[in-house]
């Protein structure tokens, strides 16, 4: 008789890099899986990651991770992991090939924007980012506040208009 495990369903978010989207124009996203070993999956599952000075390179016609922090597992032996290794990424061929590609052009890098396990699978999130000039991000930064007080005074104006329409 064979043992059945219920596989988790859904999406468990592990850590997120909330700075690479403030340093960096997001021009495309990619969902890769990444290689672990058992230490660092179970380290994964009590959120012990960061992704901060993380980032991904070619190296001999593969994209690895570099920079990701896992912390080791607090109940492991001798067969603990290295905290700061490099990390293979799961891509296809032909995604590896078009990220290439489009890295050679010049200007852009892979950033890894959240870690995740997707139905018991550890996935990273990797964007295809360009790099924003001090300029650029305060734009952007009057930019989302400008949004929020819009958003403000709408929600404001529409809780008004609310309460006359109670009123008889």
């Amino acid at each position: 008789m064979e043992a059945v495990t219920a596989r988790e369903k859904g999406r468990a978010l592990i850590a997120s890099n909330k700075k690479a989207r403030h340093d960096y124009t997001i021009l495309k996203t990619y969902e890769a899986g990444i290689v672990l070993v058992g230490t660092e999956v179970k380290s994964l599952r009590a959120g012990r990651a960061s992704l901060v000075d993380a980032f991904a390179q070619e190296r001999d016609g593969e994209i690895m991770l570099y920079g990701l922090h896992i912390a080791e597992y607090g109940f492991g032996t001798w067969t603990n992991h290295a905290p700061r290794r490099t990390r293979k990424l799961l891509l296809h061929r032909v995604e590896i090939a078009r990220i290439l590609e489009k890295l050679r052009d010049g200007g852009l890098t892979l950033v890894p924007l959240s870690m995740y396990f997707e139905n018991g699978w550890a996935k990273v999130e990797l964007a295809l980012a360009r790099g924003k000039k001090s300029y650029d991000k305060r734009q952007s930064l009057a930019e989302r506040d400008a949004n929020r007080e819009i958003a403000r005074e709408l929600g404001r104006h529409l809780k008004g208009q609310r309460r006359r329409q109670r009123t008889p």
